[in-house]
Parts: structure tokens; sequence; C-alpha cells
């Protein structure tokens, strides 16, 4: 729970770090900059995912069961194997990205965005020893050198892409795109140096532990194969969320362009999507995993002890968690889309008017997204590990369509791509639904899930618009106005999140800080003790 805990914390920081990163730099690139750097970073994840996504998790899990046994030799021979593996194929994808950065460029009708697709593959050099060295770690129990790492990799991300964007601004956007994705190497350079540092201080140490080792015969083949199976599966299916945002890379601007956009407006159109909103709608995704987390052992448990009630529960726990979350956060960015795109990016308010439709759809996907990954979770806890990722992949093959077809409507234009992908989240979340009801036979209360948490929401919705409106008619400044209104949503939903009925005590404390939560609650006579 500690190390849980830890990397809990070091995903929170980075997440806010990449959101003060895109913040600055979209006021100063703008859409058309951000179309350049939208483009590169999805081929980059892609690669990043394909090179890097199974070992960790593969070496954690085979370290860990070597030294369980006492087997420290054959534990850091599983680490230097996997090691290999990774390098080798982290060292393809940096051809493929680095040398075909152009062909991807034009292929995804972007060719300004080729210095940037090159700039951050020199990360995918060095992600091989930052992933294999954190797995190393994480197999042993210790989570901090992974937290410190991901936490210096982002500070270091943050500060050398935004100053060499600022360096190249006056040059070209290109270049001011190129320069924000190196900070991705940047990043990745760092942690890697801070990873090897602790590696080599903790030698004497690992030299004790061998020379104490118990003595196994194993040979490089079985741990290949050992390491084959567990990286496979989680490698296809952490690739196919990179993939859907690979889709919006490959589609929008071309179907743009194909449907009377010119180049300029649709890179303008498609860096709303991943300037404008993708930081904002990305945020909430931090209390969707830390559920998720403490999801899976609770379903796995009530599954295999095979108490139906407790399953029931467990999942709709979750579900109604999740909704709890999802839902004010949604809320709270469609009525107040404009004014918060107004508030963040001021240099661009031409930009902020038309990102703001696109902003409101996809806050949806908050929501369908919280759904399918809290069913996701609990299929996996009933032993369907690869349910899941099919479901998913239907999902994103339904999103394609989606996408080809709307983007290809003038009406809708970039908003397609968005409504693909709340669709896509929906399609999966559903199948998944389908999934548990046929492995689990699992009985849900939807009122209970969706109905009384909507409410909630909505009420805090009216109240929120309301607020900001009432603070504008006696002349505040938008900042101030949607300030205010933020502050009076969260006092709203406190009080009819509870008053509603919405959440029991052991809902409300599945949230970080839970219980904290719910004494306020208790104390403002809103809830029983």
């Amino acid at each position: 729970m500690k190390g849980d805990a830890i990397l809990a914390v070091a995903g929170i920081v980075s997440k806010i770090f990449g959101a003060v990163f895109r913040i600055p730099l979209t006021n100063m690139i703008g859409a058309e900059g951000q179309s350049y750097y939208g483009a590169a970073y999805p081929v980059y994840q892609f690669f990043y995912v394909i090179a890097t996504a199974g070992f960790p998790v593969a070496i954690s899990r085979m370290v860990s069961e070597r030294i369980a046994h006492g087997d420290y030799i054959n534990a850091h021979k599983s680490y230097k194997l996997a090691l290999r593996a990774t390098l080798a194929v982290s060292g393809l994808s940096f051809l493929l990205c680095f040398f075909g950065a152009g062909a991807i460029a034009r292929a995804y009708g972007n060719p300004g965005a080729e210095a940037s697709i090159r700039a951050i593959s020199i990360a995918l050099l060095f992600t091989p020893v930052a992933a294999s060295l954190r797995g190393y770690f994480q197999g042993q129990q210790q989570m901090t050198p992974t937290a410190v790492s991901q936490v210096i990799e982002q500070i270091v991300r943050v500060a050398a892409g935004l100053a060499l964007a600022f360096a190249f601004f006056r040059t070209s956007l290109e270049m001011a795109a190129a320069g924000a994705t190196f900070g991705a190497s940047a990043g990745m350079i760092a942690a890697m140096i801070v990873l090897l540092v602790i590696y080599i201080r903790k030698r004497p140490e690992r030299r004790r532990l061998m020379n104490g080792s118990v003595i196994r015969e194993e040979s490089d083949r079985q741990r290949f194969r050992e390491l084959v199976e567990i990286v496979i599966p989680i490698t296809i299916g952490s690739s196919i969320m990179p993939l859907m945002m690979n889709i919006d890379a490959a589609i929008v601007m071309r179907r743009l362009q194909a449907t009377g956009w010119d180049l300029d407006m649709s890179k303008t159109l498609y860096g709303l999507i991943s300037g404008y909103c993708d930081p904002l709608v990305n945020l909430p995704v931090v209390f969707v995993d830390a559920i998720t987390i403490s999801l899976i052992p609770a379903v796995t448990t009530a599954f295999t002890l095979k108490r139906k009630d407790d399953l029931d529960r467990n999942i709709k726990t979750g579900l109604k968690t999740m909704m709890v979350i999802a839902y004010p956060c949604a809320a709270g960015l469609i009525v107040l889309a404009n004014p918060i795109l107004h508030m963040l990016y001021p240099a661009k308010p031409d930009e902020a008017d038309l990102a703001t439709s696109t902003l409101q759809i996809l806050a949806l996907s908050i929501i369908t997204l919280a759904i399918m990954r809290t069913l996701s979770s609990s299929l996996q806890g009933i032993g369907k590990m690869t349910l899941p990722v099919v479901n998913l992949f239907i999902g994103a093959l339904a999103k394609i369509v989606i996408t080809y077809v709307l983007v290809g409507i003038h009406y809708f234009n970039v908003n397609g791509a968005a409504i693909g992908s709340v669709m896509a989240y929906l399609i999966s979340a559903l199948l998944n639904y389908r999934g548990l009801r046929k492995y689990a036979d699992v009985d849900l209360d939807m009122k209970s899930i969706f109905v009384k948490p909507l409410f909630a929401a909505a009420v805090m919705g009216i109240v929120t618009i309301g607020v900001y409106r009432g603070a504008l008619l006696i002349h505040m400044q938008n900042a101030v106005s949607v300030l205010l209104a933020i502050a009076a949503a969260v006092c709203v939903y406190f009080v009819a999140v509870f008053l509603s009925g919405a959440v029991t005590k052991d809902e409300i404390e599945l949230i970080p800080k839970g219980e904290l939560i719910y004494s306020l609650a208790v104390r403002l006579h809103l809830a029983k003790r």
C-alpha cells in the first residue's frame, strides 16, 4: 500500500506538470503549432508502448518471483535479459520513427510535423534503460526510484520543452513545436541518469544479496519464454489507447482537407483537440486510475470465493464512485468550457472560442471512459484478462468509422473526432458490461449508480453557470468569475451528493482522502457516523 501511494502521488504530480506544460505552450504556439506537437506525440506514444509497455511489468514480476525464493542471481539475469530485449525493440522503433518521420508526417496530411516526430523519437533510445530499471526496482518492492525518476522526468521535460519552444518560436512554429517535443527526450534522459545513479549506488547491496543467493538452474530460453508470455498481452492491451490517438492524427487532417478545408485551417482545427482540450479532459484520469487499482483485488476476492453479493456490491461501488467523480468533472467543463478556455489561453481568444464546442463534447468522454475502465477492471478481476482488450479494439474500430464519416461533414469537422472518442469508450463499456453479465451474472442498481449522482451534478451545473454569470454582471473579470463559480460548484456538489443519497460511507472512502471527506460531511450534518 505504501508503494502504491508513492506511485499514485508521483502520477498526480506528473499529470499536474503535464497540464502546466501544455497551457503556456499553447498560449505560445497556438493551435497550428499544437497540430505539429499533437501529430508527433501519438506517434511517439505508440512506439513507446510497443517498445516498453510490457517490460517493466515483466521484469517486476520475474524479479519478485525469484527474490521470493531467495534466487537473487537469476533475478538479476532476468533483468538483464529483458533489458537486452527492450533495447532491441526500442532501437528498431527509433529507426522507424526517426528516419520515417517525413513519411509519417505526410501520411497524416501534416508535413510540418516531421521535425517534431524526429525530435521526440530520440527519447526511444533511452526509454528501455529507464523502463527496465523501474521494473527491476519495483520487483524488489522499491517504488521510490520509479516515483523520483518520474517527477524528475516531468520537471526536465517541462523546463527543456518550454525553453526550446521559446528559443525557436521566432524561427518557425514547426521548430518551436519540435523544441517542445524534444522536452520528452530530455526528460527521459534525465530519468535514465537518475535511475542509473541509484542502480550504481546499490551495487554493494546487490553483490551482498547475490553472494547469499540460493543456486537454481535456469536457462536463458526459459526466461525468454516467460518474458514473451508476459510482455505480448500487456503490449497489445496498452497499445490500443495510443492507437486511438493515432487514428485522430491519421484521419482528421486528411479528411478536413479532402472536404474543403485548406491546410492552415486544418492544422488549426486539429490543434484544438491536442492543444486546448486534451490537457483538461485528461486530468480526471488520475482519480480513475486510483479507483481501478483498488477495485481489481476486491472483485478478484469476491469472485474467487463465489460471494455473489460481495461481487455485485464491489462493482456497484466502483462504478458509483466513478460517477461521483466523472459527472461533476464533465458538467463543470460543459457549462464553463468557454470561460475556462479564455482563462487558461488568454493569448489565443479566437482559438479558445473555436475549441469550446470540442471541449464540451470531449467532456462527455470523461464519463464514458470512467465506465469503460471500471468495467474493464472488473472483467480482469474475474480472470477475463483479454476480453476488455478485444472490446476496446472493437471500440477503436468504431471510432475509425465515426471519425471518418463525421469529420468529413463540414458542420461537424473536428468535433467528429471528439464524438468518435466518446462513442468508442461507450461501445467498449457496453461490451464489457455484457461480458460481466455473461461470465459473472452481475446485477447492478442502475438508478443508484447513474441517476442519483447525475441529479447532484445537474444541480451543481445550474448553480455554477448562475454564479459565473452573476459575477460577470457585477463586472468581475473572467478569471475571477470562473474561480468563484468553481468554488461554488465544489460546495454545492458536496452538499447535493450527500443530501440526494448518491453515496454511502463505504463508497466515498474509495476516493483518495475519502475518510476525511466523509468526516467533514458528518460534522456538517450531511451524513451519519
